[in-house]
């Protein structure tokens, strides 16, 4: 636990300060400002990457979806953890340099910036917060020696992020009407609602099959505080598939003046 912890505490500050530095070297023209959103993102592919190859082995590794173990359905918690911590520090980094592009000049680290921060990014804020506060005694304490499968699933649902990614940097480099683009769209669209809306009813199956009962009697047959937790993790997944699919009708029917917005 605590190696892991000092690792992973080291490993991904350390991959963000890499990346700023070759990107001034690669890049001499951009700004502070763009080497920190790449940077950030370079850096949320190799974790999304991490969770999701980790939440396959252990599903696959699984046969009992209840009772079989693999050590990483608990130690890829606390590689979570710091990575979760240094998140959302680097989103407030990428706010706070956005608001100085934008004339706002509030200073770094200041209430005033930080409450700026908390206000336009309070839903991820919160999803972060939740999985650090709420989920990892949960998935670390509360469920004892059950339920490796599910946590490996939870963990293939950052299948999407290295696609959100690659969006986002296409954008930044100015390629929102190249066809790479509009086919990252289609795999964005693709594995988030796979890996993050159907995840859950999947698991429910997964379950009812194992215990050898019908679909609808599994929320009555698991404990309250996984169907809670399901609750939680599902609904702002939900709100941010909406907006996905918003962008995506831009994207694909829309004029290239709305397709950069």
């Amino acid at each position: 636990m605590w190696r892991t912890l000092a690792l992973a505490s080291a490993f991904f500050p350390g991959l963000f300060i890499l990346c700023i530095r070759l990107l001034r070297w690669a890049a001499p023209g951009w700004s502070l400002k763009d080497r920190i959103l790449l940077s950030g993102r370079l850096v949320s592919t190799v974790q999304a990457t991490m969770a999701t190859v980790s939440g396959i082995t252990v599903v696959l590794s699984c046969k009992n979806v209840v009772h079989d173990r693999h050590w990483l359905a608990v130690e890829y918690v606390w590689v979570l953890v710091p990575y979760m911590t240094y998140d959302i520090y680097v989103m407030y980094l990428c706010h706070w340099h956005k608001s100085q592009e934008k004339g706002i000049l509030e200073k770094k680290h200041s209430l005033a910036s930080v409450w700026s921060f908390l206000l336009q990014e309070r839903l991820m804020v919160t999803h972060h917060l939740f999985i650090l506060i709420v989920l990892t005694p949960i998935t670390q304490h509360f469920r004892g020696e059950l339920g490796d499968f599910f946590v490996g699933c939870i963990f293939t649902a950052e299948l999407s992020t290295p696609f959100v990614s690659l969006g986002k940097i296409l954008m930044q480099l100015k390629m929102q009407d190249t066809l790479l683009h509009k086919v990252n769209g289609i795999l964005v669209l693709v594995t988030f609602f796979l890996c993050r809306i159907l995840l859950f009813p999947f698991m429910y199956a997964a379950y009812a099959r194992q215990a050898g009962i019908p679909l609808y009697l599994v929320p009555f047959r698991i404990p309250l505080h996984c169907n809670i937790a399901n609750a939680s993790l599902i609904a702002p997944q939900l709100y941010w598939f909406r907006l996905i699919c918003r962008k995506a009708a831009r994207l694909y029917g829309g004029s290239p003046a709305h397709r950069s917005r």
